[in-house]
Order: structure tokens, then sequence, then C-alpha cells
């Protein structure tokens, strides 16, 4: 949701907004988006991904559609606090590759009067919650849910599929390991 477009945007007061959704919805272009808007608005940003998330840049969020920002790389969620110190708007890429410390964070920094925008994968590849971003979910005032099309049968898609053989939760890859599946085309694997 795009917080510009509503009536009762809060004042004075900071707030978590989570943009999430399966592989190739968008998440990581409408993260982009709303922190060139922030930035056309004048205001102070600053954009961190973690570490493990290197599939296109070291130092930028990068959308699958190549759209890019410069990005802070941290380890743990927990160096975010000190670095988005002078941002007024925080924008956090990747979140399911972050530990439960990333919720205390976002309140920590929303508590001080930040907007806090995360982007993240709401499932695994199994189709199940993808911690921590449940309990961001439950805490964020703002949520957007984004879908892509499913590769199978074009439907809308909210699942990611894994073509590989893997079975770590966390993969780290892109068109060459997943791919976007609707319910129904979305092949639970074998564990």
């Amino acid at each position: 949701m795009d917080t510009s477009a509503l009536h009762n945007v809060p004042r004075n007061i900071g707030w978590i907004e989570v943009v999430c959704g399966c592989m190739f919805s968008g998440k990581t272009e409408e993260l982009i988006r709303r922190m060139r808007r922030a930035e056309i608005a004048k205001q102070k940003v600053t954009i961190f991904k973690p570490r493990i998330d290197n599939r296109y840049s070291a130092e930028h969020i990068v959308s699958h559609s190549e759209q890019s920002l410069v990005s802070q790389v941290v380890d743990d969620a927990s160096e975010i606090l000190e670095l988005a110190k002078d941002a007024q708007v925080v924008g956090i890429d990747e979140g399911q590759f972050f530990k439960l410390n990333l919720v205390d964070v976002c309140e920590k920094l929303a508590t001080q009067g930040k907007r806090v925008i995360v982007a993240g994968l709401d499932q695994d590849y199994r189709g199940k919650p993808f911690e921590p971003m449940p309990q961001l979910l439950a805490v964020a005032e703002y949520i957007t849910k984004t879908l892509a099309i499913c590769v199978v049968c074009g439907n809308p898609a909210d699942r990611t599929q894994r073509k590989t053989q893997q079975q770590d939760r966390v993969v780290v890859g892109a068109k060459d390991v997943y791919e976007a599946r609707c319910r129904r085309c979305h092949q639970v694997p074998n564990e």
C-alpha cells in the first residue's frame, strides 16, 4: 500500500511497512519505488541488505527487473540501529534472510520516529511462513502483498517453487533456482 495515498498517514511518529510475496512478484521493485519517492521528498533515507544476498550486486539492492539503489550490507539486523541513526526512512531488503531480532530492530526504529520499510518472502519454498516475516507482518502498520504470474498456468502466483533438489531452507538464487507458482501448480517437495 502506498502510504502517500492514505488520508490518515501518521504524523510525527514512526511506523513499519512490510512488502511481502513470492519470488519475482516485485517486492524489491516496490521497496525501491518507495525509497525513491522519499528521496524526492528530501527525506534522509538509508537502505540495508543482508550480506548473504550477493546475487546481483555487493553494494546495491537490485530487483529482478534490474532497478537498483545503493545499500549498506550488514551481517546482523542489530547493526542497522547504529547505521540508521540519522535516517528518516529506513529500507530493508530480503528480510527473510535476517534472524528474528529484525523484528525488535524495526520496532525500535519505528519508536524512534522512523518510517521502516521491509521487503521479503513471506513463505519459503515449501509454502511455509518464512521467519521473521510473519512476526513483522503482525507488528506492521501497513502491509502490501505482491503477486507474481505462475509460470505453469498464468494465474496469480503467491508461492516460490524451488527447481533444485537442495533442502536447506535458505538457498540464494534467482531464475536458475526458483520460479513463481500459484497454489495449484506449486509442488511441495518430499522431505
